[in-house]
């Protein structure tokens, strides 16, 4: 599997970095959230990797739930860390789920980061709705820079920096628009609200005040749900919380890591 990756840091920890949607393997670089440098300086082993179809990572095997599973497994298969942690913001989160649903034994800790166990409504309707209205601008033919213009401003704070906004509309913007499509339509059925109970791993859930994708009050019930979890909201942030607002993004992973995993 031909597979976009970034590497920082060193031990038997393995933290893996999954992106959202209108994501890549950059967002969690220097140019974004530096979380990958971050964890790679506590003492951990931090690798950021495209999901297939983005960045530098093939498409061939399709872009769905099931590839981009078998892409985080594939990094466990090259890297065979003692324990691995993932971290999935937003469409990464809900990655991240689907992974330790089905493969429980490979994941030693969790963080979710403004996402959530279910996309929608159970009904259907509003999925449907949703992929009607996102997808719209696209059959308009504006594209995905266009696409980027639009959605960021609504995906941040107010009190948002205009270096976070450019970050986060910069990589959305290279995110080839067939895979975009896939991607939304791979996310529109997911649901592992079942699931939530019996996680059995130390979990940090961390969802942002001005967050209307993910609200803090929809990850708090996911929080309840999870035994022993970990739920902290941070303020003047949005969706993309851990480019607005890194350093609390980053100090909150980096604590979870170091009061549950021996760093090296």
């Amino acid at each position: 599997m031909n597979l976009g990756l970034d590497a920082a840091g060193h031990g038997d920890t393995a933290v893996l970095l999954l992106h959202g949607v209108g994501g890549g393997r950059s967002i969690w670089g220097a140019a974004g959230s530096g979380t990958l440098q971050a964890v790679g300086g506590a003492g951990f082993r931090a690798l950021a990797l495209d999901f297939p179809g983005y960045g530098d990572s093939s498409a061939a095997g399709g872009v769905d739930m099931a590839a981009f599973c078998a892409a985080v497994a594939g990094v466990l298969d090259a890297e065979r860390p003692n324990r691995a942690v993932l971290v999935g913001h937003s469409m990464g989160g809900m990655v991240a789920q689907e992974f330790a649903a089905r493969w429980p034994a490979r994941v030693q800790g969790l963080v979710l980061a403004c996402t959530s166990a279910m996309f929608g409504r159970a009904d259907g309707d509003w999925q449907r709705e949703f992929l009607r209205e996102r997808l719209a601008p696209l059959e308009a033919g504006i594209g995905m820079a266009g696409m980027a213009d639009s959605l960021v401003p609504g995906l941040v704070s107010p009190a948002a920096p205009a270096a976070a906004r450019q970050a986060a509309r910069d990589v959305m913007a290279r995110v080839p628009e067939a895979t975009y499509r896939a991607a939304l339509g791979a996310i529109a059925g997911f649901d592992r609200r079942a699931a939530l109970s019996g996680l059995r791993v130390p979990t940090l859930l961390l969802a942002a005040e001005h967050d209307r994708t993910a609200p803090p009050e929809v990850m708090q019930r996911m929080a309840a749900r999870i035994g022993g979890s970990a739920f902290l909201c941070l303020p003047e942030a949005g969706h993309i919380a851990n480019v607005e607002v890194p350093t609390a993004f980053n100090a909150a992973v980096v604590s979870f890591l170091q009061q549950h995993f021996r760093p090296g």
